[in-house]
């Protein structure tokens, strides 16, 4: 059996030149701010918003964070000074009480390349408080309602799983909300991010949450779960209100697919490779489960299409790995696990990768992982675990459109079709394309959900682009191509 590792990158030049975000060009009289005013800039959002990139936030990645990007551009239309609450290192790690609560960021190291966590002890820790206020009220894994919350801040909530220590150290209270910060900067223009957490959990941790469509308390919400559509609605309509209450006009960006990104997309369904005698005898050893399937069968409990569905079949060549879906019928009681094969609706997840195709058991060599082993829930998005998450994206979107929609004053920026677009042939600048393909297409960092520098300038853009449009403003924009793509160590 070929072992599919991690993902080997052999390309070579990936950092580019780190870009100066002062714009050489000196005659700000050329540009204006048309009917926006940008001398008091505030972004509201999550780990989008922050600069997050490699599975961690760090120093120079807060650097080429979009909203940071976009205040260096709005300064040459009348735009003021733009502030971030900074880690302190470009490790990426928080300790709480000396001791480390997140994880540093991933560089490519080794021969060959491969996405690797760097080791170091980081130096950025959350009980030392920072003094704002801040012009990005972000923190990385903030859902919709947490905006909203007066225990998010809070450091005494944080083992609890109550407050989030990004926030948490720069707060300006124990009870302060994350909005009512932003907005107490009394903001004259500003962004909103929000809501990619309330299913991107959910798909990240391979569905090992809850579809919560129908309740509304957000109490009783795992950290995982799907946030109901209603409670978004209602929670997003509170922050646009609170973001416009002065006046302040803004933008606001849709959600993208999770389908868009290398988390779900690089690691195919069918990652097995067979020759034929290999196949011939898994499929002898998964003969007493088929027949089992067929007993099922006549006597009554699945049909036909869930028989030939469940039933397990190797050939000579590539094949689909055996998966755990809890939505068939559980067969317990005649001794049969809820497993088939992956197709393509179903993703496999970037994570799982470096398992496939080595042994759950290393003194059984029947139990390599995705064959013998099913890949577990927390390993794969199931077709039906998918659409929960379409499902409520679009719920998400529809309120977005509907509520930015009534308001003139604020613009809806389209970035779920700009991802979509760099799964499908990619974003050209001058001088290249980027693309989401994982670690070499330059458009999404290592952790395979976040974008790279560039891809952060690329987002920049497009907001700016739309700015210049809506609010009649002749924004500079930047230029992609000079900023970094991953990182080798």
């Amino acid at each position: 059996m070929k072992n599919l590792k991690y993902i080997t990158i052999m390309a070579l030049g990936l950092v580019a030149c780190e870009p100066e975000l002062e714009n050489s060009i000196e005659d700000a009289g050329a540009y204006s701010s048309g009917t926006a005013d940008f001398s008091k800039f505030v972004s509201v959002g999550n780990s989008l918003t922050a600069g997050f990139a490699d599975g961690a936030l760090y120093l120079e990645g807060q650097k080429y964070s979009y909203p940071n990007i976009m205040a260096d551009r709005f300064s040459h239309a009348g735009g003021g000074t733009f502030t971030q609450p900074l880690v302190n290192d470009n490790l990426g790690g928080l300790t709480l009480n000396g001791a480390q609560i997140t994880p540093n960021k991933f560089v490519l190291s080794g021969d060959p390349l491969v996405p690797t966590v760097l080791t170091e002890t980081p130096t950025t820790e959350v009980s030392n408080i920072l003094t704002g206020p801040f012009n990005n009220t972000s923190a990385p894994s903030a859902k919709s309602f947490h905006l909203l919350s007066n225990a998010y801040g809070n450091i005494s909530g944080i083992p609890l799983g109550t407050a989030n220590p990004f926030f948490a150290r720069f707060a300006s209270s124990s009870s302060a909300t994350m909005i009512g910060d932003a907005v107490a900067q009394n903001p004259t223009f500003f962004s909103l991010w929000i809501g990619n957490n309330d299913i991107l959990s959910f798909a990240t941790s391979g569905g090992v949450g809850v579809d919560q469509t129908g309740n509304t308390d957000p109490a009783t919400y795992g950290s995982n779960d799907i946030t109901d559509p209603t409670v978004f609605h209602g929670t997003y309509d509170a922050l646009l209100n609170s973001l416009t209450a002065n006046g302040a006009k803004g933008v606001v960006m849709n959600l993208p697919s999770v389908t868009s990104i290398p988390y779900f997309t690089t690691v195919p369904f069918d990652a097995i490779p067979m020759d034929a005698t290999t196949a011939a005898g898994t499929n002898a050893a998964y003969a007493t489960y088929n027949g089992g399937l067929a007993t099922a069968m006549v006597g009554g409990f699945i049909n036909a299409a869930e028989l030939a569905q469940r039933t397990i079949n190797f050939a000579a060549g590539q094949n689909a790995l055996v998966i755990e879906d809890e939505s068939l019928t559980n067969l317990s009681v005649l001794g049969l696990p809820s497993i088939r094969q992956a197709t393509a609706a179903d993703l496999i997840l970037l994570t799982t990768a470096p398992l496939i195709g080595t042994l759950a058991d290393p003194t059984n060599p029947a139990s390599v992982i995705g064959v013998g082993v099913p890949l577990n829930d927390g390993q794969a998005l199931t077709d039906n675990e998918v659409t929960m998450i379409a499902n409520a994206q679009t719920a998400y979107n529809n309120s977005i459109s509907l509520l930015t929609g009534n308001n003139p004053d604020v613009i809806l920026v389209d970035v779920k079709s700009a991802m979509e677009q760099l799964s499908n042939g990619g974003l050209s600048f001058d001088g290249g394309t980027i693309t989401s393909e994982f670690a070499t297409g330059g458009g999404f960092s290592l952790d395979g959900v976040h974008p790279t520098a560039r891809g952060y300038a690329f987002i920049a853009n497009i907001i700016l682009k739309r700015i210049n449009e809506e609010f009649g403003a002749t924004v500079p924009l930047t230029n992609p191509g000079t900023y970094p793509t991953v990182y080798i160590d």
